[in-house]
């Protein structure tokens, strides 16, 4: 007689209550824990604010969509972070619901439930998803996008090329990923006889002319300003080695990233399960014969191409950037697992992935409560942003009568204080002023900023490029602000000046 778990009995009798059950703790928890225990926006989220508040159709940080919706977001929660927080996992349930009605299309119910249950074992949807940006609003554009390509390629209909036009549209105007899924998209329509047959009506060819026009405004915005050399995506030919070798370095961080989906397939599987009770099997319909390929394709090459160009654009690696490439490693395990999934170890199958769903929230929690006591690490989401944001608004308003207008600094200092003050002034980056085009050195003279940097030198002297900007500048007495919790590190010293408001008259001089 075989042993069956309460748990699988569920996945048998009720798959979509375990898929929310699951879908909503994540969700739950990755709003939990950054809203307790970060102190300020983590990494970039503070740059991102302030891109999306000045409301460009572009910026140095590619198309202006996500940081639209993350100014929106801040804005809806009264000025708090935790909106930004919210909106991230609505992007991770969102892209968890289209990959569950995908497979739920191809595999059934039972089955496209253990392939949400397998993504909890790929640390790039969960971990850095707070850390809101393009590559988090593209997990649910490209997961929508290739629903709804399936609704209208594999089942034939033609009324979801128009939420293919949309999506794939919006995802063009989040991040370059949309070019290349628009690529792969093009790729298996043509590889395949039912894509082929789908091209014979205007419906794909109306999709993809709609979603280039949805994307026209970011794209003018590029021809404008220089193309993709102004945001660093063309380097000279002699770096394309180079660039390249950067290739099997994301590739081994993608698959480092699925470790916890390898170990609950290495449990569920019979390799050294011993002799016992027979394990229980969990059936599905048939399966369609375009199925498996568009998984499989999808699956290998996402990642491929996405861990390629972003190897030969040379930029900085943004947090999150594989999530949506491994969208589709969950269903590909279940689609090549064949009709019939027996799942062995079921006790010991639960545990680990309950682990796996806590223990990276939990880690974080404790690094933000003990990393501070080792003193190996500053952890940019504990700065005491808001005694930052009070003192300096104070001593603005006190000798100037007003509130501070621009924040001036290229740092992410900068951009938390700028998030942090209650009126949200922008940020002019003087090191890099191609970056904050919105501002320009007569707006911070005839305004009146305040200046913060990182010290560097006892003295509190500006950074050079502040310096030569504004070499009238005075620099203050560096401050001292006190951490949540201190530990072992020194109270956080920041340097800064401030830029009095200047009178027309005084300005013409």
């Amino acid at each position: 007689m075989s042993y069956v778990s309460l748990i699988v009995e569920i996945l048998r009798a009720r798959p979509a209550a375990v898929f929310w059950v699951a879908a909503l703790a994540q969700a739950a928890l990755w709003v939990l824990v950054p809203a307790l225990f970060y102190t300020s926006p983590p990494g970039e989220l503070a740059a991102a604010l302030a891109i999306g508040q000045a409301h460009q159709l572009g910026s140095w940080r590619g198309p202006p969509l996500a940081f639209w919706f993350a100014d929106f977001a801040f804005k809806a929660a009264g000025g708090r972070v935790i909106g930004v927080y919210i909106l991230a996992q609505l992007c991770v349930l969102a892209a968890l619901w289209a990959v569950f009605a995908l497979g739920r299309a191809m595999v059934g119910a039972q089955h496209a439930a253990m392939a949400v249950l397998l993504m909890g074992g790929i640390l790039v949807l969960s971990a850095p998803t707070p850390e809101f940006g393009p590559a988090i609003l593209a997990l649910p554009l490209t997961a929508l996008c290739l629903l709804h390509y399936w609704r209208a390629v594999g089942e034939g209909r033609r009324n979801a090329w128009i939420a293919v036009a949309v999506t794939l549209g919006w995802l063009l105007l989040t991040s370059y990923w949309g070019l290349l899924l628009a690529l792969l998209l093009a790729l298996f329509t043509l590889a395949t006889r039912a894509g082929r047959a789908a091209l014979a009506s205007i419906d794909p060819w109306a999709a993809g002319a709609t979603a280039a026009l949805i994307a026209l405004p970011h794209a003018v915005w590029l021809l404008r300003f220089g193309g993709w050399a102004a945001l660093g995506l063309v380097g000279a030919p002699a770096d394309i080695g180079a660039r390249l070798a950067r290739w099997p370095l994301l590739l081994a961080a993608l698959l480092g990233a699925h470790a916890g989906l390898i170990a609950l397939v290495g449990l569920a599987s019979r390799w050294r399960s011993g002799k016992g009770p027979p394990a229980p099997k969990i059936a599905r319909p048939g399966t369609p014969a375009l199925a498996r390929p568009f998984v499989l394709f999808f699956a290998l090459a996402m990642p491929l191409a996405g861990a390629l160009a972003l190897a030969l654009a040379g930029g900085a690696v943004e947090p999150g950037f594989g999530a949506p490439l491994a969208l589709m490693s969950g269903l590909a395990v279940v689609v090549s697992a064949g009709e019939h999934i027996v799942l062995h170890r079921q006790r010991v199958l639960g545990v680990v992935w309950l682990a796996l769903l806590l223990a990276p929230p939990l880690a974080v929690a404790a690094a933000c409560l003990a990393l501070p006591w080792t003193g190996l690490v500053d952890l940019s989401s504990r700065q005491p942003v808001a005694a930052m944001a009070q003192f300096f608004g104070d001593t603005f308003r006190r000798r100037t009568g007003g509130a501070p207008a621009i924040v001036v600094g290229d740092s992410p200092l900068a951009y938390a204080l700028a998030a942090s003050l209650p009126d949200r002034p922008p940020v002019f980056n003087a090191e890099a002023p191609a970056q904050t085009p919105w501002l320009s050195e007569q707006d911070v003279r005839s305004k009146g900023a305040i200046a913060v940097w990182p010290l560097v030198d006892p003295a509190g002297e500006p950074p050079p490029a502040i310096r030569a900007r504004f070499p009238d500048l005075v620099a203050e007495v560096p401050q001292s602000f006190a951490r949540p919790i201190e530990g072992v590190l020194p109270a956080l010293r920041v340097g800064w000046g401030l830029i009095r408001p200047q009178a027309p008259a005084a300005q013409g001089r």
